[in-house]
C-alpha cells in the first residue's frame, strides 16, 4: 500500500465514526425528511470500510490497487458533495448556532480521541506556516484563505 493510502485511509476510519457516532445522530433528530441523505452516507461509509482492507492487501500501482483508489476516491468526492450541497445547509437552518457549536466541538473531542489531528492541533502555526503546510498539501484555493480557514484546512489532514 502507498504512502498516501497509509495517510488517507486511517482519516477516513475516523471520519466515519465521527459522522456515524455524533453527526447522523444529531441530523436524525431534525427530521424525517434528512433520513434518506443520512443512510445513503451510511452506505458510502460501508463503501469505504469494505475497500480499505481491499486497498491495504494489494500492490501499491497494481491495476488492482489503483482501480480501488479510484472507486473510493469517486465514493468520498460524491459523499462530501451531497454532505455540502444537500445536508449541511439543511442542518445549519435548523439548528441554532449553539447547538451547531456543540456539535462541531463534541466531534473534534472525538478526533482527537480516536488520535487524528486536530484544528487546535494548527491554531498556534502562523497564517503563512499554515499557507506553506495548505501549499504542501496542494489544497485548492489556499492563497485566498484567512488564517481559520486555513487552520480547518489543514487541520483535517
Amino acid at each position: 500500500m502507498g504512502e498516501l493510502c497509509e495517510q488517507i485511509l486511517p482519516e477516513l476510519a475516523v471520519h466515519a465514526a465521527i459522522e456515524e457516532e455524533d453527526f447522523y445522530p444529531a441530523v436524525r433528530e431534525l427530521g424525517e425528511e434528512l433520513g434518506p441523505v443520512v443512510a445513503e452516507g451510511l452506505e458510502e461509509h460501508h463503501v469505504a470500510a469494505t475497500l480499505a482492507p481491499e486497498i491495504q492487501a494489494a500492490e501499491t500501482g497494481e491495476q488492482e490497487c489503483i482501480a480501488k483508489v479510484t472507486v473510493l476516491i469517486e465514493s468520498v468526492e460524491h459523499h462530501a458533495s451531497e454532505e455540502e450541497t444537500e445536508m449541511f445547509p439543511r442542518v445549519r437552518s435548523a439548528m441554532d448556532d449553539r447547538s451547531l457549536e456543540d456539535l462541531a466541538a463534541a466531534m473534534e473531542r472525538r478526533r482527537g480521541q480516536l488520535g487524528a489531528p486536530r484544528l487546535a492541533d494548527k491554531e498556534h502555526l502562523s497564517t503563512s506556516e499554515l499557507r506553506e503546510l495548505a501549499s504542501s498539501r496542494d489544497v485548492p484555493g489556499r492563497s485566498t484563505m484567512n488564517h481559520e480557514e486555513l487552520a480547518a484546512t489543514v487541520g483535517i489532514y
